[in-house]
Order: structure tokens, then sequence, then C-alpha cells
């Protein structure tokens, strides 16, 4: 559903990614791991057009995306949570939700939605400036997901949230990638959460992939390793 084939990205003459090769199949989440400055948010940034690919290519179910526009990129099946969340402070959840149906047709929530996430329910008249971290977590992924991705980029969700809260995001993303059969990837430092969601996990370090494993066979020990600083 997902394929990177020798990504390489630049900020000017500094080269960020050397070489980022990978594939997520249909219903599959991956976990790219790594340490605060190790390539995360610029490997998303990059997959999402947000950083243009110096060489190398991205496609999403068999379709070339390597110089597509961002929009381009959402019209054909990838969406975006960034770090830091980014919802509009000053609209309502219901609003800031619909910001997501731009291109459909009906610009109607699905109930599904709030099924998922049900203090979305509960809070749509709030403005979402409001709402806690965790909450304004939950409402990011229902904007992102009511574009119908088949591709859902999540950066850093665990970040500045409390842990009842991540477990009940690690419990909704499975249940969305049950309902949905989308592909999730997602970046983190949280091991215990990456574990929770991740069929499979890689290590970033220095812009490039040092490490690879299924869920099955993670080596705990060794993951925390690269995380330590």
């Amino acid at each position: 559903m997902l394929s990177v084939k020798d990504l390489h990205v630049a900020y000017g003459q500094s080269e960020a990614l050397h070489g980022i090769s990978l594939e997520a199949g249909k219903q599959e989440t991956v976990a790219i791991m790594g340490r605060n400055g190790m390539g995360k948010t610029t490997f998303f940034k990059s997959l999402m057009g947000l950083l243009p690919a110096k060489s190398g290519s991205i496609s999403v179910n068999g379709q070339d995306i390597t110089r597509d526009e961002s929009y381009r990129r959402v019209a054909k099946g990838i969406a975006y949570v960034p770090q830091g969340r980014m919802i509009f402070p000053t609209l309502t959840v219901e609003e800031n939700i619909q910001t997501g149906l731009e291109n459909s047709k009906d610009h109607v929530i699905p109930e599904e939605i709030y099924a998922l996430f049900p203090v979305l329910w509960d809070m749509r008249a709030r403005k979402g400036g409001n709402l806690s971290g965790g909450q304004q977590q939950q409402l990011a992924i229902a904007r992102a997901l009511v574009t119908e991705p088949k591709v859902l980029l999540l950066d850093e969700p665990t970040e500045g949230i409390q842990p009842s809260i991540i477990k009940d995001i690690a419990k909704a993303l499975n249940e969305i990638r049950r309902m949905r059969g989308i592909t999730i990837i997602v970046s983190e430092q949280v091991l215990s959460f990456a574990l929770e969601v991740a069929d499979r996990l890689f290590v970033i370090e220095g812009g490039r992939l040092v490490y690879e494993t299924s869920h099955s066979d993670s080596d705990v020990g060794r993951i925390k390793q690269y995380l330590s600083v």
C-alpha cells in the first residue's frame, strides 16, 4: 500500500534522509522509532509532500506520488496527523472535523467517527483550543480519517499525553485498521505504545533505517538502546 524506495531528502545542501526504503502492506501498522532529531518528522513531511524528495520514489497503492503536491497526495489516499496535532483552536470540534470533508460530496461526518471517539461527540460544540492534549489528538485523527485515506501517517501521537489516553488511542488505532483496512505509519518514542499497535518496527538514526523487526521478534532491549540518549 505504501512503497518508499531509496528516498533522499535535503535541507538546502544538508542531506537529512540518506536512502530510506520501506514497504507497508494493506491493513499493516508500521512504527518508525527514534530519538528526537533522527529524521522521523523529516520522513513524514517528505511522505506528505511538505519537503521535496532529492531522489528516490514514494508510491501509494501503486500510484507514484513523489512529485505530487500535498493536496494531490491526499486525493490519492494519504492522510497526515502532524506532530503537535495542529487542530484549529477557534473552531468547534465538529467544524474541525468538517475541514477534512472539503472534497467530499455531502460534507456529513460519518457516524463511525464519533463511535471511535465518543468524547468528540460529547464535545462536538466545544472549541478545539479548549480540549485536553489527548482529546486534541483524537480530534486530529478523526479529521484525517474523514478524508478516507488508504495510508494514515501519525507523527508522535503520544507526545504530551497522559498514559490512560495513550491506551485509548492505541485501542482506537487497532479498531480503525480493522474496520477500514487501512495502512498506518506511526512515528514514536514510547516503545510500549509502538508494541501495542505495530506489526513491524523500524529504528531511524541519523536519517537512516538502522534496525527492522517484526512485532513477534522484537528485541526490546536493543530498541531501548537506540532510544536512550
